[in-house]
């Protein structure tokens, strides 16, 4: 039991530097896709650059620390096996699960980036992006306030904050249409 916190900072530590990765690995995705546009000479080499930059990105830092959370994590739920009792942990095991698909997920569009063979739009990548920020604040509402909040208004939060993120997606793409960013 001594061990739980230690391992409990590095579990903090690696979800940081995970979700950095996928953070900065979909917007690198956004800029492969806008490169698109650009004439051949330029697109070629920055298309070469993001695929480089990719590949480090998501073998060095984001994968790693994706394995390494899910490690600290399991080693957490085999030193405090309770944790498997509670209704929140449920909760936030399913969000888990579902970052873990997205982490996939940003995977297999790597791979089609890489191939040419992507037709995800940088809009639909914007969106995209959102997704993760949307789990992270569920996971993390879901570990902080455990059982203090009713899941009915949880839920509600999380449909409104998710709501205002695509907003400002979507704001962010008429101004950019406005302004010719």
């Amino acid at each position: 039991m001594e061990y739980y916190y230690y391992v409990l900072s590095v579990h903090i530590i690696f979800v940081v530097s995970w979700m950095a990765g996928l953070f900065y690995s979909v917007r690198l995705f956004i800029y492969h896709v806008e490169a698109e546009t650009r004439p051949e000479l330029e697109r070629n080499i920055l298309q070469k650059e993001y695929e480089r930059m990719e590949a480090k990105l998501w073998h060095i830092i984001a994968t790693p620390a994706m394995v390494l959370t899910v490690a600290a994590g399991v080693t957490m739920i085999c030193l405090r096996p309770n944790l498997l009792t509670l209704p929140w942990f449920h909760v936030k095991l399913g969000f888990v699960v579902l970052l873990l698909i997205y982490h996939f997920i940003c995977q297999r569009i790597m791979n089609q980036l890489k191939l040419g063979k992507c037709k995800i739009s940088s809009f639909k990548l914007r969106l995209w992006n959102e997704v993760a920020t949307i789990l992270l604040v569920a996971i993390v509402f879901t570990v902080v306030l455990k059982n203090a909040v009713n899941w009915i208004y949880g839920l509600v939060g999380l449909a409104v904050f998710s709501c205002v993120i695509m907003m400002g997606v979507k704001w962010y793409k008429s101004y950019r249409k406005k302004h010719d960013c």
